[in-house]
């Protein structure tokens, strides 16, 4: 006997009668919204249908009853008025007078009749005449059965062979005794059937019409869907390493709505990322100098020798007073992109300026001058300017030499505000001048003293968050002027000082 395979041990644990469900595909949002369609457009179809079917049983009985209601009237109108053919004068038997009514009656085409004068057919419709009623025994037994006094009513009567609407008249002539019936009858089914087999075609269309609305409905569906098959394949190409792939955009509706939403999405993911990682970048190459520095004099330090382990000390101080500078650099740095960076109100400029002046004022040993003052009201962030002001006149401390000027500025100049720290110290050179705003960039050498080389990035990133530039003028010499240059929001129009305003365009 074949051994018998190994089940795994995961159906071996199931218990028994129990088998692992199958992962079943769910229907995609085409196939549901193709799905929707159709079952609205049968549900629609199906609707009219059957109304207007409904409708049309009712109109072929109306038409029944209409035709039978009228041949009757005109029999009655013979009778009373017609005039025998044979004689010249007015009927004499009742046999004529049926005669006469089913020669002279032109029956619709699923229509018959026939007379019956006592108990007995007479006379029939002629051959022409489709419909025979004599052939069906049943409604001659219910038409003569008819009783004479009741008044002419349309009745309906179902055989073994189909369904009528008919009509019984009683007929008597004066001076004949005998009695006469004449029977008007519809093939009410036939009529019908004719209706039926107008909807069945009615219903080939129409499936015919579902088979064309799928196919055209699956490409519109595709092409109006295809957004968000871009979206998900765009999705899947992303990793925390590459944010770059953007979806196409095309069109003006929703769906195109939506993809401009994703991609400014994905737009501040990506800032977001990147700037995670520049972080990260930026600890990793900054810390990692003063942490080796630490960890080398920790294991070179004399444990015995005070001197030493003093000096030790205050190495290591000092180094993770750096480090706490340069992380607390590259906090503010990485809230840059946020949009509560900056906090705008309306601020006076004049005295921001003299705010300034008065804290910078203590930074070095300099000459420290307000060379230009605007007096305007500005919309800006006070705080965030006033740290980028600082942050200037610290760089211009840190390169110029004891005891130079230092100048500190603010001025509107062709609606642009316009805040300027001038220093008397080595200045920047023109092929230096945009590196000095990158992260760690030192472009000039100080006096001795270290720098995270974070300060001026951080007052770029100031001037942009408020739609403004931070740049070094290339045409100030000797020395540096840095100028950062925000847009003019104010609700006051103040004459600019012509000669400022000239040295500065």
């Amino acid at each position: 006997m074949p051994a018998r395979p190994e089940e795994p041990a995961e159906d071996a644990a199931r218990p028994a009668g129990r088998r692992r469900p199958l992962l079943r595909r769910r229907p995609t949002v085409r196939a549901r919204f193709l799905g929707a369609v159709l079952a609205l457009s049968a549900l629609g179809l199906t609707i009219a249908g059957v109304t207007a079917y409904g409708l049309q049983l009712q109109r072929v009985d109306a038409f029944i009853d209409e035709s039978l209601t009228r041949n009757v009237e005109e029999f009655r109108a013979l009778a009373q008025d017609g005039v025998d053919p044979a004689t010249g004068t007015g009927f004499a038997a009742v046999e004529d007078l049926l005669y006469v009514a089913l020669q002279r009656t032109v029956p619709a085409t699923q229509e018959g009749m026939l007379a019956v004068v006592d108990g007995r057919v007479t006379n029939v419709a002629p051959t022409t005449v489709r419909l025979r009623l004599e052939e069906d025994p049943e409604l001659l037994v219910a038409a003569i059965a008819t009783p004479r006094d009741q008044p002419v009513t349309i009745r309906s009567i179902t055989t073994s062979t189909r369904e009528y609407r008919f009509v019984v008249v009683p007929v008597t002539v004066v001076g004949d005794e005998s009695e006469g019936v004449l029977l008007l009858a519809f093939d009410r089914q036939a009529e019908h059937a004719l209706l039926v087999q107008t909807y069945r075609t009615y219903a080939w269309v129409s499936l015919a019409a579902l088979a064309v609305t799928a196919v055209v409905g699956w490409a519109i569906a595709g092409r109006l869907l295809a957004p968000i098959r871009l979206l998900r394949r765009t999705a899947q190409q992303i990793t925390d390493t590459d944010l770059s792939a953007r979806i196409p955009v095309t069109g003006d509706d929703d769906l195109s709505d939506l993809t401009r939403t994703v991609n400014a999405m994905l737009d501040r993911l990506e800032g977001s990322f990147a700037s995670q990682r520049r972080l990260l970048d930026d600890a990793g190459h900054e810390l990692r100098t003063p942490l080796t520095i630490i960890r080398g004099h920790l294991e070179l330090v004399d444990p015995q020798d005070p001197t030493d382990i003093i000096a030790t000390q205050a190495l290591v101080v000092d180094e993770v007073d750096r480090m706490h500078r340069v992380i607390d650099d590259l906090v503010v740095l990485a809230t840059a992109d946020r949009p509560d960076f900056v906090r705008p109100e309306s601020v006076d400029v004049g005295r921001l300026t003299d705010e300034v002046f008065d804290k910078v004022r203590t930074l070095g040993d300099h000459r420290w001058r307000v060379e230009a003052r605007a007096d305007v009201d500005a919309v800006l962030d006070p705080q965030r300017v006033t740290q980028a002001l600082v942050q200037l006149g610290a760089n211009a401390v840190k390169f110029a030499p004891a005891g130079t000027t230092v100048r500190l500025g603010s001025q509107v100049v062709a609606d642009r505000l316009v805040l300027t720290v001038t220093d008397e110290g080595p200045g920047i050179p023109e092929e230096h001048a945009e590196r000095v705003f990158e992260r760690f960039a030192r472009g000039r050498v100080g006096r001795g003293v270290e720098g995270s080389g974070l300060g001026l990035s951080i007052v770029r990133a100031i001037a942009e968050a408020h739609g403004g530039t931070a740049t070094v003028d290339p045409r100030h010499s000797p020395g540096a002027r840095l100028v950062i240059d925000l847009p003019w929001e104010h609700d006051l129009t103040l004459p600019l000082d012509p000669d400022l305003t000239e040295e500065h365009r």
